[in-house]
């Protein structure tokens, strides 16, 4: 709701709202908690006694008890404790004929002045521009309009600049700068916020462009099976293009999780490779996964970028595993030890059958073995299940 005069019905035509009566002070701004005295002052061409009016404060009628008739003419409102208002275009006071009828209003801006604007982060998409955002101070909410303002500078210049492209989220503000920006002398950066009660100023963060780049996400994500191994899945991606722009390398991030389910598992220690294979899945169940990358070694930065945003969810199925589970409870430590033991024998004991010197040892070697185990199982399932009937 606006704060606003009516144009109003007068006994004598259509009259505006100020030729009939005047509320001092007009459109006053206060402090939260404070107390405001207002008047309606009526116009002597009225043929209207004080006694006879009335207030309201946002359509709803105030107290009588807080009146007081100043003289025929003039009825006062002593308002306490007031609260922030309603809209950051006012709080609307209006004084009433005994019809109902408007006849003067002002509108009260009621509210505290801005607290220090908090959490000034900022980065820089490939090298080529400067974002940022920042939160207000305390409990952010002034009750009035808080005019926020992003200033920079290069550190060794005195000229200050001023963002204009901004951007309003709950309880959250941004500013974009679509420049170039300098890529080799520091930048001071801040943010004032001001209303009508006061102003205030955020820390000045000082920041290299190169300490805070980040790209693109990886770009066309793939993931695929790892022939008939049933709980492995390969993922491959491509380097954003800006990285071969302006010299830099990447360190990658894989997160994946399970469909039904909302918890994601992140793989860290990928280094630059652009692929990466995941083990210890479940067989025959669909997979999530989705890459993310940060710059590192930028012209020779010792620190890293910032990390991208995910790539899109990219899904694939492990193969589906035809063994035959029974359930059980989990295995001691004991019988884990046992189990790994005979796996160990297994495989050592095929490798001499199928492998020639130190050279035939490789994971191609061991994905050989799981895949021969695997049918191993399924062909004595198979037997078992012939004999059975």
């Amino acid at each position: 709701m606006l704060c606003y005069f009516l144009l109003l019905l007068a006994p004598h035509g259509l009259l505006c709202s100020t030729h009939i009566a005047v509320i001092s002070p007009q459109d006053p701004v206060l402090l939260m908690g404070s107390s405001l005295t207002a008047t309606c002052t009526l116009s002597p061409a009225v043929n209207l006694h004080a006694g006879s009016l009335y207030w309201t404060l946002n359509g709803a009628r105030v107290p009588s008890s807080s009146y007081s008739v100043i003289s025929p003419d003039t009825l006062s409102v002593n308002l306490q404790n007031l609260s922030g208002s309603r809209q950051q275009s006012g709080d609307n006071l209006m004084c009433h004929g005994a019809d109902g009828h408007i006849l003067a209003g002002s509108c009260l801006y009621v509210g505290m002045p801005p607290e220090k604007p908090v959490n000034l982060t900022c980065w820089s998409r490939n090298a080529k521009d400067l974002s940022c955002k920042w939160s207000p101070g305390g409990r952010g909410e002034t009750h009035i309009r808080t005019k926020y303002t992003l200033k920079y500078k290069l550190r060794w210049y005195e000229r200050e600049e001023e963002c204009g492209n901004y951007r309003t989220g709950k309880q959250r503000y941004s500013c974009y700068i679509p420049r170039n920006p300098a890529l080799f002398t520091p930048y001071e950066i801040w943010v004032e916020a001001a209303n009508q009660l006061g102003s205030s100023t955020s820390d000045i963060t000082t920041l290299d462009i190169l300490d805070v780049v980040t790209t693109d996400p990886p770009a066309n994500v793939q993931v695929s099976r790892v022939g008939d191994l049933d709980d492995q899945l390969t993922v491959r991606w491509a380097s954003p293009p800006e990285l071969k722009d302006i010299l830099f390398q990447a360190k990658y991030q894989i997160r994946y999780r399970l469909e039904d389910s909302s918890e994601w598992k992140i793989v860290d220690d990928i280094g630059n490779q652009t692929s990466c294979r995941l083990a210890g899945l479940y067989p025959g169940t669909v997979y999530f996964v989705q890459v993310r990358c940060r710059p590192v070694g930028i012209y020779g930065s010792r620190k890293p970028g910032i990390w991208s945003d995910w790539s899109h969810p990219t899904a694939a199925s492990t193969p589906n595993n035809e063994r035959l589970y029974t359930a059980s409870c989990d295995p001691k430590p004991g019988d884990q030890n046992a189990t790994l033991r005979k796996e160990l024998k297994q495989f050592f004991g095929w490798v001499r059958k199928h492998a020639y010197g130190c050279s035939g040892m490789s994971i191609k070697l061991y994905d050989q073995w799981r895949v021969w185990v695997q049918k191993s199982h399924k062909t004595g399932n198979q037997i078992l299940h012939d004999d059975n009937s």
